[in-house]
């Protein structure tokens, strides 16, 4: 078996995979202040509660956006895992072709969305990963990393609003059911998330004409993903677990 760790600004996702099957995933925190110790600790529990044997873990796979936390990750493995570590980064085989100014500044994590989509869906293909930002990403039919744009995630905008100004609350992130609200909470909901779908249904559109071609398959992924997609009009499949699978592929691909 296989860990997996997608460690975004806000959250840590961790699957267990047994050859190409996912067994079971689970969403953590990311918080800089744990130490290894509490991190390793945690994660045999989770594992132990599924009743996953962690001596059977024969390797780890990161991706992080977030580099201050990369030793705390590394010292757990090597004392609670004792197993191999592959870090996504420089030197990894990914089988796709980066056409990005500077590869070596290309987010983890865009690129292994890119390898996983690419992979299990085909190209062309464009990404938007619903997370702390919002990441579009987009790969030719012959598996090119293209490029893509970066926004700011549903969150941030929403907690933007709240800090700077006076009056406006904090709101949860639910679907209204018209644009035009009646009380201030639903009119602030509206212009987040509508807004939002707005947003990405036009940059997906400006990229499949600079891609010179409609049939484009678009795949969101993200934790905001499925809010998302209930609205808009160009996203064609969502999977949540998107960059789990990409970090097997990648696995694989960097052992046979």
């Amino acid at each position: 078996m296989i860990l997996v760790f997608d460690v975004g600004n806000t959250n840590i996702v961790m699957g267990i995979y047994k050859d190409k099957t996912l067994l079971d995933f689970w969403r953590l925190s990311t918080d800089v202040n744990r130490t290894a110790d509490e991190y390793g600790m945690f994660i045999n529990q989770l594992l132990r509660h599924q009743n996953f044997d962690a001596t059977d873990v024969k390797a780890i796979v990161i991706s992080t956006v977030v580099p201050s936390i990369m030793y705390t990750l590394e010292h757990m493995t090597k004392k609670y895992f004792r197993t191999e570590l592959l870090i996504i980064g420089p030197g990894i085989k990914t089988g796709m072709n980066i056409k990005y100014d500077n590869p070596k500044l290309l987010g983890s994590d865009r690129l292994v969305n890119a390898v996983a989509a690419y992979e299990l869906y085909g190209g062309p293909v464009i990404i938007v990963d619903l997370g702390t930002a919002t990441k579009f990403c987009a790969v030719s039919d012959k598996g090119e990393y293209l490029g893509g744009a970066i926004a700011p995630g549903i969150k941030i905008s929403s907690e933007a609003l709240f800090q700077r100004t006076a009056k406006l609350p904090k709101v949860e992130l639910v679907m209204p059911e018209a644009v035009i609200c009646k009380n201030t909470v639903s009119c602030m909901q509206s212009g987040i998330l509508y807004g939002h779908v707005g947003q990405v249904d036009y940059i997906v559109r400006k990229m499949k004409k600079e891609l010179g071609c409609e049939n484009v398959t678009v795949v969101a992924t993200g934790g905001l993903s499925k809010l998302i997609s209930t609205e808009s009009e160009t996203i064609d499949i969502v999977n949540g677990l998107l960059t789990l699978e990409g970090l097997r592929i990648i696995y694989e691909r960097n052992t046979n």
